[in-house]
């Protein structure tokens, strides 16, 4: 018999990827089919793993790829090949999402199914633009409202009803209707005071909001060229959201970024850039793994005792060697005597967690720099591992080879390999926002991004880079480049923020022109 499938309804919330749940963010990463809507945020389509089966069924305004009925027959048949299938809608998938309707087919053929949950828009943006939805001095309730209709169709919505309730309304779907939901409101006695808002990508890099009044809210959205996706809030609670504005206050605040470090390497420096405010799209450029079948490895883990340094290149370095070490049974206590160094903090930490100090740090973070400091730090006649990449940099084993007394054993732990995005097109991504800032962590990082940014003008492209061999390969490439002043996240961060700043300054005094 074989394996029974089952679908999850998942709920990814209005874009923010600090917003999916816990359980939605487990569910996703074991995905065995990935069925996607057009607003779920694209930081949050990157958890999915690599080896998901993706299906876009992108629906957004009045722009559909797929019909309704076509999507639940895709669960449907999906679920009945014994797939794990996740049905990632924005928000939340019961408000206006249809998701009753997804369910009735699988319930009627007995397909298991799980509901996850998600933020929905109508509290989250308003929070986000500092409107709470509800406020003892405004009102005590919050109806939730689609502005949807169909096209050449006019708005068909108790009008009457809906001011009667004297609490905040909030409008879904209503961009297009947003004349008609104001005139409506105005015609059943609403007095045109009331105070209004439009909020636009909410909980994103490119959130916008505008705040009137009933009367002049058209007026003021269309003067701004407000668009899709956009909510609608009425009431006395968005007279708050100059005073409650916090989301705009934060440092990297309409900021977004793409980290193309390894994907097991980018969640801190991610982390802290969201934490300040950024929307970030982890692209990993390059991956790395392990070369399965390497005797040279398995021979040096039977000699450690010959070696007196162990030098580290990479993070990945690390894992691996220990990891070998692990699955052959050497207790790490083998290494006691032997000194360590690390390329940088990054591969430190990687070391440190394994109760492992490195002796011999570099503050310039690059192959020469390790190499030169191993040369002058040495002892006579010392013998060094080296385990790292395949194909790694040889400006470390130029600068052992100036000590003729030095015995260095360069070791191919892993490969590196160039990955391209299964879900994001960077090209795609780059031009929605031209000002997209691209990290680069290493040379390798902007040789892998290159390799996959299919017909990316890289003369556009920002590029924040960790070292001068990081600079020189983007500028080759005709990248634009700014460099940080150490290797680490800390300064990645604040290279970010300079940048940010600057060009939020430039933006300023364009605008006041």
């Amino acid at each position: 018999m074989g394996k029974e499938g089952k679908v999850w309804l998942v709920g990814a919330g209005p874009s923010d990827l600090g917003l999916l749940t816990l359980k939605g963010k487990a569910v996703l990463e074991s995905a065995e089919v990935l069925v996607y809507d057009a607003l779920v945020g694209a930081e949050i389509l990157a958890l999915a793993p690599l080896s998901a089966e993706r299906i876009n069924v992108g629906k957004r305004a009045s722009h559909h790829i797929r019909s309704q009925e076509e999507i639940n027959q895709i669960l449907l048949k999906k679920a009945k090949e014994g797939k794990r299938v996740v049905r990632l809608k924005g928000g939340d998938p019961f408000l206006f999402g249809r998701g009753g309707e997804e369910l009735e087919l699988l319930a009627a053929n007995q397909i298991p199914f799980e509901v996850v949950p998600g933020v929905t828009s109508a509290i989250s943006v308003p929070a986000y633009n500092g409107i709470p939805v509800t406020h003892r001095n405004e009102c005590s309730s919050v109806h939730i409202i689609t502005g949807h209709k169909k096209k050449g169709e006019p708005l068909s919505l108790d009008f009457e009803a809906l001011v009667r309730l004297k609490g905040t309304l909030v409008f879904l779907m209503g961009v297009s209707a947003l004349r008609e939901i104001c005139e409506g409101l105005l015609a059943a006695g609403m007095p045109g005071d009331t105070p209004a808002a439009i909020l636009e990508k909410g909980t994103t890099s490119g959130q916008r909001r505008v705040v009137a009044d009933l009367n002049s809210l058209p007026e003021e959205a269309g003067r701004a060229s407000i668009g899709t996706p956009a909510i609608i809030v009425v009431g006395g609670v968005c007279r708050y959201s100059e005073s409650f504005a916090w989301a705009e206050k934060r440092p990297l605040f309409g900021c977004r970024v793409i980290v193309t470090r390894p994907r097991e390497s980018a969640s801190e420096l991610s982390r802290r850039l969201r934490d300040e405010g950024a929307e970030v799209l982890e692209i990993p450029a390059i991956s790395t793994s392990p070369i399965a079948e390497n005797p040279a490895l398995d021979e040096v883990m039977e000699h450690l005792d010959e070696y007196t340094w162990l030098a580290f290149t990479s993070p990945a370095g690390v894992r691996i060697f220990f990891d070998r070490m692990r699955d052959k049974g050497q207790d790490i206590r083998i290494l006691a005597g032997k000194k360590l160094a690390a390329i940088g903090s990054g591969t430190a930490r990687e070391c440190k967690a394994r109760g492992l100090f490195p002796d011999l740090v570099p503050k310039v973070y690059d192959g020469a720099m390790l190499g030169r400091l191993l040369a002058e730090t040495c002892e006579e006649h010392a013998a060094i591992l080296l385990p790292r990449a395949a194909k790694g940099s040889p400006e470390i084993l130029e600068e052992l080879s100036k000590r003729s007394d030095l015995t260095v054993k360069d070791l191919p732990v892993y490969e590196t390999h160039y990955e391209k995005p299964v879900i994001l097109d960077i090209k795609e991504e780059l031009e929605k926002d031209p000002d997209t800032l691209v990290i680069f962590t290493s040379a390798s990082t902007v040789r892998g991004f290159a390799a996959v940014a299919s017909g990316v003008d890289f003369s556009g492209v920002q590029a924040l880079c960790i070292g001068e061999k990081t600079r020189a390969q983007a500028e080759a490439l005709g990248m634009k480049t700014v460099t940080s002043e150490e290797a680490s996240i800390e300064s990645l961060v604040e290279l970010t923020r300079r940048v940010h700043r600057s060009r939020s300054t430039e933006m300023s005094e364009e605008n006041e022109e």
